[in-house]
């Protein structure tokens, strides 16, 4: 404070004054300290969430959920659904990558089958589908009064065996490799829902393609037809001579009458 200014009033008074000057520099500077540390915060704040953060913005939320949640979750999908579902389609409902979801689907069919249960998860080219363990088959057929599967002739797994390892085959190729008309036995094995329509070969007449379904890998107990046996050459000659056999019998029949 001047001289001056202390002249024109009392030393009491200039004590006050200063003790006023001195609080309000005080609170000056801790209003600036203040604003300094809040700055600060906001800049560690903002570093964070650059640092964190990806391109837009979003940070990656962690997967929480337990194990048995996920073996839970997928139970209900496909107990839901009842067909067999793809991996891809699975994967989209849990929220879960391709890898992550076949892992939880290999743990639960394995505690399907490590467990006294009557279901099994099983895969069949892809896909998963929960389905009856074969050896209740019998309890089914009591409650629910269905009639035992019929049993394939060899003229039908002789067929069978043709379209699985050709396929997707037409009929007339089917015929050509067996050397007789084939036509009951492959409308019978699509009506055993072994074997389906496939689409049309480009070919004059656009001839009906057929292939096996995913019954006919349920039946035989494998997950795709590249599990399938290969062929011995011994029974390839043994169906060649069988369908000579019958086209001698079929002549013959045609002259006797």
């Amino acid at each position: 404070m001047s001289n001056d200014v202390k002249k024109a009033f009392s030393d009491e008074e200039s004590k006050l004054i200063e003790e006023m000057l001195e609080n309000k520099e005080a609170e000056i500077d801790s209003i600036e300290y203040t604003d300094a540390s809040a700055d600060d915060e906001t800049a560690e704040s903002v570093g964070e969430i650059d640092n964190g953060e990806n391109c837009a913005g979003f940070t990656e939320e962690k997967d929480e959920r337990s194990r048995e949640e996920l073996y839970a979750a997928a139970e209900a999908v496909l107990f839901s659904m009842g067909d067999a579902v793809e991996l891809p389609h699975l994967a989209q409902a849990l929220s879960l990558s391709g890898e992550d979801m076949k892992e939880v689907l290999d743990e639960l069919a394995a505690a399907y089958n490590n467990e006294a249960r009557g279901i099994q998860l099983i895969e069949l080219e892809g896909a998963y589908q929960l389905c009856t363990k074969k050896e209740f088959y019998d309890y089914l057929v009591k409650i629910a009064h269905v009639p035992k599967p019929k049993e394939l002739t060899d003229v039908m797994l002789e067929t069978l065996s043709i379209i699985a390892y050709k396929q997707p085959v037409t009929k007339l190729e089917i015929e050509k490799i067996r050397g007789v008309k084939s036509d009951h036995t492959v409308n019978k094995l699509v009506e055993y829902n072994l074997v389906c329509e496939a689409g049309r070969k480009d070919a004059p007449g656009r001839p009906i393609l057929f292939a096996t379904t995913a019954e006919f890998l349920r039946s035989f107990g494998i997950e795709s037809t590249e599990e399938l046996p290969e062929l011995d050459t011994d029974i390839v000659e043994e169906i060649k001579q069988e369908a000579e056999t019958e086209i001698d019998d079929s002549m013959q029949m045609k002259l006797d009458i």
